[in-house]
């Protein structure tokens, strides 16, 4: 699974010419999008509940140190374990060496973002530790040994058919010859297999939607019921979440899940929707013997009361990238990293570094979109502006790009000479154009008109609009 940020332009244009990745990424606009705005639609107070989480989110960062000592000391009183990790490297050692403690050969995985931030699987798999994806998209990736391309449907990007031959290729071994081509029966196939390696499991790791600080509670959301099998059925339950995931209380959990489902996947609430806390108990007929957390930092403290602290409220609901044109037209390996969309091009910057991340925070038109339907309020363009302003005082971007843009800040200071290249570019533009309407090509405008076609200006200059009717 090879992440390449730097090749940002040449995945999008490998990604556009994809037939197969052009269907899939088709059904997004109907299975995320539509489904969100009739799930907003049936619940009128849907804004001030993003008010409300955004509050939560807001306070929990100006006091992250208390609720974090909070949670621990819950959780411990429940009979569980923190692991406080910095770097990635600690947070895959920590793991490793809990797999180890009880001997474990397999661990069976829920949908985590942050063991694909650390690279978990391929490092277990190093060590004599055999991962189990058993989120259905997830466990299709991971036959295909891809990184997911969306953070709540990992497999978006695949079709039906890419999945039936992927299965057959796969499952023939295990004495599965029959191609299967029907959605059903895919999704059964799968259960089929995955189920033995559920009991088989001396470990089970899961991600973390929320932290409750009130309990010492982790919280995820699923649609499959693989996360509550995972976490119930090994010896040991390994949570592996980021800071910024705690929550005060089981109410401010509660405000949260209530936007975050309608913003995901159109649901009023995931169908599976599991507080987890502490180990079994004498009197529990199920659960797991052992119960840890461990808590990931990766440079996320050093975020808070920055520009980018804003970023810390994302609770990885997807919407952003949704709605995206971008998203939707290159999809989300040609973003390079872990996180792709919007989120990715204002988040991937801090942890890969400007040099590598330079072309994400240009991967966007600034539409507004990705702003206007976070459940969170996150600015992601101004974040992504920010950064592209860090990559032109880096001088990372290309000399012709900076150049180009030292030559309109000198007109944009200067009025005058603005409103008179203005008029003369569009009195040009227009006069080329007349008759056609768009231009199918033009010169320097070549990444516009490869894939559409650049509509001709027919009348005056916007400032001139304007003030044609101000008078």
């Amino acid at each position: 699974m090879n992440f390449q940020p730097l090749d940002f332009k040449a995945n999008a244009r490998k990604a556009m010419a994809d037939p197969n990745l052009r269907e899939a990424l088709s059904r997004v606009q109907t299975n995320f999008s539509g489904r969100r705005a009739e799930a907003v639609a049936r619940l009128p107070e849907f804004d001030q509940l993003r008010h409300d989480a955004r509050a939560i989110k807001d306070h929990v960062l100006a006091h992250l140190d208390v609720y974090l000592e909070r949670f621990e000391q819950k959780v411990v009183e429940a009979g569980g374990h923190v692991h406080w990790c910095r770097t990635p490297r600690e947070a895959r050692e920590t793991i490793l060496s809990l797999c180890r403690k009880v001997e474990a050969k397999t661990c069976t995985k829920g949908k985590s973002m942050i063991a694909e931030e650390i690279a978990l699987n391929p490092f277990l798999a190093a060590n004599g530790v055999q991962p189990i994806e058993t989120d259905l998209g997830e466990y299709i990736i991971q036959l295909a040994d891809e990184p997911p391309s969306h953070i709540i449907g990992p497999a978006v990007h695949k079709t039906k058919a890419q999945i039936s031959d992927l299965f057959h290729e796969h499952h023939a071994k295990l004495g599965r010859t029959q191609r299967i081509t029907d959605e059903q029966g895919l999704v059964n196939e799968a259960r089929e297999i995955l189920r033995q390696k559920y009991f088989d499991a001396d470990v089970g790791i899961t991600g973390a939607n929320l932290l409750v600080a009130e309990t010492g509670s982790s919280v995820i959301v699923t649609n499959e019921g693989n996360g509550d099998l995972t976490q119930t059925l090994p010896k040991m339950h390994i949570v592996i979440a980021s800071l910024e995931k705690v929550v005060p209380t089981l109410e401010d959990a509660c405000t949260i899940l209530r936007v975050l489902a309608r913003s995901a996947t159109g649901q009023e609430f995931s169908v599976y929707t599991t507080f987890s806390t502490g180990p079994r108990r004498p009197d529990d007929v199920d659960g797991p013997g052992e119960y840890h957390v461990v808590l990931l930092d990766n440079g996320r403290s050093a975020m808070v009361g920055t520009v980018l602290g804003e970023l810390l409220r994302c609770i990885r609901c997807g919407a952003c990238m949704n709605h995206c044109p971008v998203y939707q037209s290159v999809g989300g390996h040609a973003y390079g990293w872990v996180y792709p969309g919007p989120i990715g091009a204002a988040l991937d910057p801090h942890f890969i570094g400007i040099e590598a991340g330079q072309h994400l925070p240009q991967a966007s038109t600034f539409c507004g979109r990705c702003e206007e339907v976070c459940p969170m309020q996150i600015p992601l363009p101004a974040i992504m502006r920010h950064w592209r302003e860090q990559s032109f005082s880096a001088r990372v971007t290309p000399p012709l790009q900076r150049y180009a843009i030292r030559l309109w800040a000198m007109a944009a200071r200067r009025p005058a000479l603005y409103r008179l290249g203005a008029r003369l570019a569009m009195g040009a533009l227009a006069l080329a154009g007349r008759g056609r309407g768009r231009f199918a090509r033009l010169p320097l405008a070549g990444g516009w008109t490869a894939g559409r076609d650049l509509p001709a200006p027919a009348g005056r200059t916007f400032q001139d609009q304007w003030r044609g009717a101000r008078e």
